[in-house]
């Protein structure tokens, strides 16, 4: 039989869903570390192909924090254009490519960055690398020998962990743009060999002063991504 219906429940699911965001600004103050343990370990919960658990996170504060936001920092300086790996290729058709305009356009006007200031494109990317200010950087990753299956898994392992954060009045931004750094990265972190980046996440408490916390991205209508066959 099934479970009755919980409008409260459902309430409370449908205002954690619509309140995360992916924030671009967090406060100086430190995340607990049992707060941090309690959050992954919920996450831990996801579902995942015969109970695989393929995911590894690496959580960085304080010193390791900061020494590895350094050394990518400084390879970003060096070399801006530099993708050691691609995990969203073929974005340029449509509708693809008009979202990623209509999100940049939405964002850096926001940040007061107009089109062609080059630089300060460069210094708003570079924030990327620096988890935006976060107090805590994570770094999600999956073993090599795993294919696309293990991915999913591990990204229905994300969303647990940022609506987690979210239900605990914590902020989330999942940052693909890493891999673009791994090698350094990995070799700043220590991670096995075996291990490949899937994504890095900033978890922190919002700022309310930066603008683009502000932002709230655009999602397609119903009618443009379902088919319901009946």
């Amino acid at each position: 039989m099934p479970a009755p219906h919980d409008p409260a429940a459902w309430q409370a699911f449908s205002q954690l869903i619509n309140a995360r965001r992916s924030t671009r600004g967090y406060l100086p103050k430190p995340v607990d570390r049992a707060l941090i343990e309690e959050i992954l370990s919920l996450a831990s919960r996801s579902p995942s192909g015969t109970n695989t658990q393929p995911w590894r996170v690496h959580v960085l504060t304080g010193a390791a924090l900061d020494r590895v936001v350094r050394a990518v920092c400084a390879a970003y300086d060096a070399e801006p254009g530099r993708s050691d790996s691609v995990i969203y290729p073929n974005l340029e058709g449509e509708p693809y490519l008009s979202r990623k305009r209509s999100l940049g356009k939405a964002m850096y006007s926001l940040m007061g960055i107009g089109k062609g200031d080059t630089a300060a494109m460069h210094a708003q990317r570079r924030r990327n690398f620096e988890f935006f200010g976060a107090p805590v950087g994570i770094f999600v990753t999956v073993d090599k020998a795993l294919g696309c299956g293990s991915w999913l898994d591990t990204g229905m392992f994300m969303q647990s962990l940022m609506l987690a954060a979210k239900a605990k009045g914590l902020d989330t931004c999942p940052q693909g743009f890493w891999v673009h750094y791994e090698s350094t990265i990995a070799q700043a972190v220590g991670w096995p060999e075996n291990e490949r980046l899937v994504s890095g996440i900033a978890l922190g408490y919002a700022d309310p002063a930066v603008p683009e916390n502000t932002l709230r991205s655009e999602r397609a209508a119903l009618a443009e991504f379902a088919v319901i066959h009946e």
